[in-house]
């Protein structure tokens, strides 16, 4: 994480610097920021679009009663890239406009769900006793690294099985079936 910050803070600064002196001695200060200005527009109009349809496959996927989750990380990239087209920069600029291409973008997001599934760790608690699963913790103690899901689990005894506010089974295009 500490490689992470100074990357944000003081490299990504340092290159933009750099650029900026190298474009501007090469095509000049106002079409330097001619480029920064037409980038951030270019950004945000293709955010726009790229964005409106990501939202309708979102929608196609629920509606189809799956979860939509390269949608999902689709518009997460697309923020990213629109915050770094946003941000005054040639080098931001460039990475942003990466983001905005759909193969590459999807090739991102396939590497950092792999990387997020990888890192992740599970804690289910009953009766207040906590169980980790795959942290390597112990009963009642956080896990060692990842995110924590939350949840609540009830118990559905057969005298329950007549209510009509409770499902009476698995729904069959449910992404839990197996």
């Amino acid at each position: 994480m500490g490689i992470v910050l100074f990357l944000i803070f003081v490299a990504i600064p340092v290159i933009e610097i750099a650029i900026f002196i190298q474009v501007g001695g090469l095509i000049g200060v106002p079409a330097t920021i001619a480029i920064v200005l037409g980038t951030a527009l270019l950004g945000a109009s293709l955010l726009r679009v790229q964005g409106l349809q990501t939202w309708r496959r979102a929608e196609e996927a629920m509606r189809r009663g799956e979860p939509p989750v390269a949608e999902m990380l689709d518009g997460v990239f697309l923020f990213v890239a629109a915050l770094l087209m946003v941000t005054p920069g040639l080098f931001t600029d460039c990475i942003g406009v990466l983001l905005l291409i759909p193969p590459l973008r999807r090739a991102v997001g396939r590497a950092a769900a792999a990387r997020l599934a990888r890192n992740a760790s599970f804690q289910f608690r009953a009766s207040g006793m906590g169980v980790n699963m795959g942290s390597g913790s112990g009963p009642g103690r956080p896990p060692s690294g990842g995110p924590v899901i939350e949840g609540e689990a009830e118990e559905i005894g057969e005298d329950d099985a007549g209510r009509p506010d409770l499902p009476s089974g698995p729904r069959p295009n449910s992404p839990w079936r197996q």
